[in-house]
């Protein structure tokens, strides 16, 4: 399965990665690793995740107050948004509209986005 994040989404996720390692050395990796391993568990299995509006599905980032949203299309997974808990739960809703070629990225993995910029 194809996996093409949303732009803000990997934003989002960069931010956050950063964030968490700015607070205890080793925080961001983990939480990469987490939400690594949500990615994972969503290709395995996406129809398992509760559906939150339309198509829209959410998976919970375990250890972290962060979700996954994200939509099935084809046999392409698309990432929406990595989520936090606190923010307005309406925020993201702009992006499921549709998705012109430069709000997408094909995310490269965990290793280097918490390395300084």
């Amino acid at each position: 399965m194809r996996v093409v994040w949303h732009v803000e989404a990997e934003l989002e996720l960069i931010d956050a990665a950063r964030f968490y390692e700015g607070r205890v050395a080793g925080l961001g990796t983990d939480f990469l690793a987490a939400v690594d391993k949500a990615v994972s568990q969503i290709v395995a299995d996406p129809h398992r995740f509760p559906i939150v509006e339309g198509e829209i599905r959410r998976c919970r980032v375990s250890r972290f107050p962060f979700s996954i949203y994200f939509r099935l299309i084809d046999n392409t997974l698309r990432i929406l948004v990595i989520n936090h808990h606190s923010r307005h739960p309406d925020y993201w809703k702009p992006r499921k509209q549709g998705w012109p070629l430069q709000n997408i990225c094909i995310h490269r993995g965990i290793h280097g986005i918490i390395a300084p910029t």
